[in-house]
């Protein structure tokens, strides 16, 4: 039986669908930034000094709020308004279709954040391998760096952290907002329909974690962040509650949140290379190993909510179509 949504859209029409309400968020995204940019620039900038403008902008402390909004306001238009926009269409206002339901414990809450944490240690080396093969491509290599280059700006802009207010603030806007509205887009809405429709699990969470990396605009981490992504939907396959993936996300976050805060509090420039340690290949398999038994553990202390998730789908499709094959409902 061909799959199709609540409302009736084929898998093809979703994406159709999803397609445009992330076009649309990306053309918002960019009104937003270049408003927000447009104001806190050097007067008399101009087209020719844009670029130096902008750069100024970012440098100055004042500006710190004003980056801060730019980034919360942007991930929510291009991600979160787009999935939410999305399975108004395709699923109707039941937010249970994006993940989100009551049926989660704490054992899988601090089960994920360990695996999470593992994850990080596995995909530690998958960073150096991305180096060493982009270096053979000179061209490659150089827009690699531009793009590190940019993203350490950016975050040396927004992590001017002196204060505990600054830092709590901080906790929201570059920690939690991110982990929510990516979880929700990526997991809840992009994983969830290539699983449904095409039934083969694993090659939707790998095609959605590329999406995921590439997404991230970065060339050295590009393998790295593939990992992360493919661990993120392993969590929320095994799990269907979109507040697991959320949290262990943010928590995620938080630790580097925390550490830019340190940092900030007690040395005079914040040294963004040290958020991400050089991991040895011999630790990255200490890490496989602890993910292959942290998932082990997660399914067993999973396994009676998840039965409580699959229930619950399976009243809500009875509700909507009660001739509906329920000997289907994975597919």
């Amino acid at each position: 039986m061909e799959y199709k949504s609540i409302k009736g859209f084929t898998g093809w029409g979703q994406l159709g669908i999803l397609i445009l309400f992330l076009g649309a968020g990306f053309i918002l995204t960019f009104i937003i930034q270049v408003a927000i940019m447009y104001q806190i620039m050097p007067a008399g900038s101009g087209l020719a000094g844009m670029e130096k403008g902008m750069l100024d902008a970012m440098k100055d402390p004042s500006n710190v709020f004003a980056l801060r909004l730019s980034q919360v306001l942007g991930t929510l238009s291009l991600l979160f308004i787009p999935a939410i926009l999305y399975s108004l269409v395709t699923n109707g206002s039941n937010m249970f279709w994006l993940g989100f339901n009551r049926h989660l414990s704490t054992f899988q809450i601090v089960i994920a954040f360990a695996i999470i944490f593992a994850a990080n240690i596995f995909a530690g080396p998958f960073a150096d391998i991305s180096k060493a093969i982009v270096s053979n491509f000179p061209s490659l290599n150089a827009l690699a760096k531009q793009l590190e280059n940019a993203y350490n700006e950016q975050v040396l802009a927004i992590s001017n952290l002196k204060s505990w207010g600054e830092y709590i603030t901080a906790l929201f806007i570059m920690a939690f907002f991110p982990a929510m509205f990516e979880e929700v887009f990526f997991r809840g809405a992009v994983q969830n329909l290539l699983v449904k429709w095409w039934n083969k699990p694993l090659l939707a969470i790998l095609i959605t974690s590329i999406f995921f990396s590439l997404i991230h605009m970065s060339i050295y981490l590009f393998l790295s962040r593939i990992v992360l992504g493919f661990v993120l939907g392993l969590l929320y396959f095994k799990s269907k509650n979109i507040w697991v993936n959320i949290i262990a996300h943010f928590l995620n976050n938080a630790i580097a949140v925390t550490a830019l805060f340190y940092m900030s509090r007690n040395s005079s420039k914040v040294d963004i290379s040290k958020l991400d340690p050089r991991i040895d290949w011999w630790l990255g398999i200490v890490g496989l190993g602890a993910l292959v038994f942290l998932f082990r553990l997660f399914d067993r202390y999973s396994k009676s909510n998840l039965a409580k998730v699959d229930l619950q789908e399976s009243v809500y499709l009875g509700k909507e179509d009660p001739f509906r094959d329920f000997g289907t409902l994975n597919t």
